[in-house]
């Protein structure tokens, strides 16, 4: 068996895995909060962390993974983009959960073990853990209290809070914009449970009605379907603080262990053509957007081109030969697959998920000849030559800008944004976007 490495976030080293049960490999990653459609920057995740899922189920069996992507379907900006819309929050959340399946289908993802949705991990039976019994456990251990309705985490009652984000608490709370609240002991103290507003959603406690800080919901999911210490919690880089800092919190004070997850892993930052994805920056852009032009297994071999722990530059161009590339593959591999991936491919995979060497690998196949191991590699993969064929033969785009046009762009916006001529460079920027989606 391949020994396979990883880097964990919270040692900072790349280490050697060794799961708690190899009959029972367990990796919790943070999914979408449904009020709106995911967008490009949040298909990262989801893509590099079910090649994750591939190659455990490769490694250890298919039966012996257990994934957990949850759905966080209770939440401020759920509130606010319903009362926006005039629907109830049922209606928006159950219609964004359903068009985020669609994108991620089409993706080509394999589904998760488990996707439990946060509202129903809340209150839940007698013997069943749920986010309210986490909060009782963690007032009676001194590690919470509660003050005019709400329920705070005591930050000062964890010695080591702040180890994966490798800052002090003094350093938190200097640079942090943290509520001031006359009711928080401490600034840097976050909410367990808050009381709701009229219209809201809302749950009995012993704290009156209300509902569940965001950290709660993944700490109490978590171990409800994986167990209090499990293998791999995964999720993008800007989670690390305060997210999943709060998360190891709550969870290693409220079951009395000195971890959460073995290893912690996170994919680095997206941007679009150079620049940090914004509305107001004009490139904010939707899977459903590129869904729309291009097919799934294009987006996640672009997604591939880089390191997932490295920021990745997400542009036209790299879909444009993510297609070209795409297609060399599928038409040199056999109609027979062979059963297991060449192993050249798992090595590349097994050392942190590297992707580029996997590219490589891939190349190398096709280049000798390799037609029923490039066939097996790209099944194992979740290429879909079917899927491909279809795209190319009725709906692959006549793009309204060549390769060319699209170098001359991107050069005159760099001399633009050198020469200090913003408007001319946001010219250039919208003329970019108008003529690439036509």
């Amino acid at each position: 068996m391949t020994t396979l490495k990883l880097y964990n976030s919270l040692t900072r080293a790349k280490e050697d895995f060794a799961p708690i049960d190899p009959t029972d490999v367990r990796m919790y990653v943070c999914g979408p909060t449904v009020y709106d459609r995911a967008h490009i920057g949040n298909a990262r995740p989801v893509i590099i962390f079910d090649l994750l899922f591939r190659l455990l189920r490769q490694t250890y069996g298919e039966d012996a993974v257990t994934y957990v992507r949850n759905i966080t379907d209770v939440d401020d900006k759920i509130n606010a983009r319903a009362a926006e819309r005039g629907i109830t929050i049922r209606e928006l959340t159950e219609a964004t959960a359903a068009g985020f399946h669609q994108d991620v289908a089409d993706l080509g993802c394999l589904s998760p073990t488990h996707e439990p949705r946060a509202t129903d991990y809340i209150c839940r039976g007698a013997d069943e853990l749920d986010m309210i019994k986490v909060v009782e456990r963690l007032i009676a251990g001194g590690h919470a209290y509660a003050a005019d309705g709400h329920v705070l985490f005591d930050v000062a009652s964890m010695p080591a809070y702040g180890k994966l984000a490798r800052r002090s608490l003094d350093e938190m709370e200097a640079g942090a914009r943290v509520e001031v609240a006359s009711y928080k002991k401490g600034p840097m103290d976050f909410v367990l449970w808050k009381p709701s507003k009229e219209g809201e959603p809302a749950w009995e406690s012993p704290w009156g009605q209300g509902r569940p800080g965001w950290h709660l919901e993944c700490s109490a999911m978590s171990a409800a379907l994986l167990g209090e210490v499990f293998d791999i919690h995964g999720g993008g880089i800007d989670l690390i603080f305060p997210h999943h800092e709060n998360e190891i919190a709550q969870s290693t004070c409220c079951f009395g262990h000195d971890r959460m997850a073995n290893v912690w892993m996170h994919n680095g930052f997206l941007q679009v053509e150079g620049e940090k994805m914004a509305k107001s920056a004009g490139n904010f852009v939707t899977i459903r957007e590129i869904l729309n032009d291009w097919p799934g297994d294009v987006a996640r071999l672009a997604m591939y081109s880089a390191h997932y722990r490295q920021p990745i530059n997400w542009t036209l161009k790299s879909l444009q030969e993510a297609e070209r590339t795409l297609a060399g593959w599928f038409e040199a591999a056999a109609s027979e697959a062979d059963a297991r991936p060449a192993p050249g491919v798992v090595e590349a995979l097994a050392d942190d998920l590297n992707t580029p060497k996997m590219i490589a690998e891939i190349h190398r196949l096709k280049s000798e000849g390799g037609r029923k191991a490039l066939a097996g590699t790209l099944k194992f993969l979740g290429f879909r030559p079917e899927v491909f064929a279809d795209w190319r033969a009725a709906n692959a785009p006549e793009l309204a800008i060549s390769e060319a046009e699209i170098e001359r762009l991107i050069d005159a916006r760099l001399a633009a944004r050198r020469e200090k001529n913003f408007a001319e460079a946001d010219r250039i920027r919208d003329e970019f976007w108008r003529r690439a989606s036509c």
